[in-house]
């Protein structure tokens, strides 16, 4: 508990809804996604965000992370960068890992199938979405309540 001169902290130490760019080194592992999530959504939330902007954020920022943990690797220092920003009513999150053994891409639409949906659910949420190049890594990400200012690739 804070005072109420002390700004709150999420639990990776980030103050919440201050600054328009925060950055979480998160440690690789399943049982962090909600974490993330939570923490996101806290931020967003103190931000007075529109509420399906938020929803999609925490949709987005799950996938996201488990698609970085399912099919890639994580960076050299065992984490997920996660970071976002917030322009307006626009947030921009992304998740950047080590890379992995192909790019990205949403799977065909299937009726059958138990996985695989991730990129599909990422791409029908976003305004945009990308994927990039980072040192030592690959970042992939996704804007919500508006464009970016990054061109999709």
């Amino acid at each position: 508990m804070t005072s109420k001169n002390e700004p709150e902290l999420d639990e990776f130490g980030g103050t919440i809804g201050q600054g328009q760019v925060r950055t979480i080194r998160a440690p690789w592992g399943p049982s962090t996604v909600t974490r993330v999530r939570k923490a996101v959504v806290a931020d967003l939330r103190a931000r007075d965000l529109a509420e399906q902007t938020i929803d999609e954020s925490e949709i987005v920022v799950s996938e996201l992370m488990t698609n970085a943990i399912r099919h890639a690797r994580p960076l050299q220092d065992g984490c997920l960068r996660v970071r976002w920003k917030v322009r307006g009513e626009v947030v921009e999150i992304e998740v950047t890992d080590g890379g992995g053994e192909s790019t990205p891409l949403p799977a065909p639409a299937a009726v059958w199938l138990t996985s695989g949906r991730g990129l599909r659910i990422v791409r029908s949420l976003a305004h945009e979405w990308g994927v990039g190049e980072d040192k030592g890594g690959q970042v992939v990400w996704a804007a919500m309540g508006g464009p970016s200012r990054r061109r999709a690739t």
